[in-house]
């Protein structure tokens, strides 16, 4: 499941620098081994000192009707020295057929986990303190990737996450400006900035046999565009692997509910 709500939490982020309580709604649909297997709800507000995001997305199609699956999550937090200082995590959903409930706290920059289900499973190792601290949740995570996108027009950036049962490190670069053209699964055109990612996971291993595909990186790549002049950049399509469906891929399907234009503006200057 946290690859998964890798790529989807990736795609539901925007950098537009509006306050906390006015997010940007985002609407996407997610497509592998030419399937339409996800259709996804997201806001994000980032502010000058705080923020908040939140995520919905749910299984479709013959993957819905064999696996459903559906998940929530939000976060708010505030901004310390360019850093996300996340106040409290929760998520809610079904994966695999069980509940799924994480509740996470932070008390200066370590997360205390209140209530995980299921449980942490003991033939999973636990993630050494030193490991916990500093880092942040997935929406936090990415919510910085996409501040520093609108910041300086590029990818680079570090950081360290931890679920309550495995902590990762996301490592994006800038891949370049490419041109997207209108598809058949999004009306987006125009140019968009690429990030390249890589999420290694670093500890929270299980003990057997199942933990070796754990140690394999998952790579993918993001486009971002500017829908309007003054706006920030919003992901429009965003592909990675995962270690169930193979390749994934997610569109943008529409911008806060209404008819916005999906055309993409040239970068501001200055970036």
């Amino acid at each position: 499941m946290r690859i998964v709500g890798v790529l989807f939490l990736l795609g539901f982020l925007s950098a537009a620098q509006a306050r906390a309580a006015d997010p940007l709604r985002l609407s996407y649909h997610t497509y592998a081994v030419g399937l339409h297997i996800a259709d996804v709800e997201a806001s994000l507000g980032i502010g000058p000192w705080t923020y908040q995001a939140s995520l919905a997305f749910q299984t479709t199609g013959l993957v819905g009707a064999f696996y459903h699956s559906h998940h929530a999550s939000t976060v708010h937090g505030t901004w310390v020295d360019d850093r996300p200082r996340p106040a409290q995590y929760a998520a809610d959903g079904f994966w695999r057929g069980e509940a799924r409930v994480t509740r996470i706290d932070y008390t200066l920059g370590m997360p205390l986990v209140r209530e995980l289900k299921p449980p942490l499973e003991p033939e999973r190792e636990a993630v050494a303190p030193e490991l916990r601290q500093d880092s942040t949740d997935s929406l936090s995570a990415l919510a910085t990737l996409i501040r520093t996108i609108a910041g300086t027009g590029r990818c680079e950036s570090t950081i360290r996450t931890f679920d309550g049962r495995r902590a990762a490190e996301l490592t994006a670069r800038t891949g370049g400006q490419d041109t997207l053209d209108k598809t058949g699964r999004s009306a987006f055109r125009g140019p968009a900035l690429r990030c390249e990612f890589v999420s290694r996971m670093l500890a929270g291993f299980r003990f057997d046999e199942s933990s070796q595909s754990e140690f394999r990186p998952l790579k993918g790549a993001a486009w971002f565009a500017w829908l309007t002049p003054d706006g920030g950049p919003v992901p429009v399509r965003m592909t990675i692997e995962t270690r169930w469906f193979g390749q994934a891929t997610s569109y943008l399907t529409a911008v806060d509910q209404r008819d916005t234009p999906l055309v993409g503006q040239p970068v501001p200057s200055g970036r």
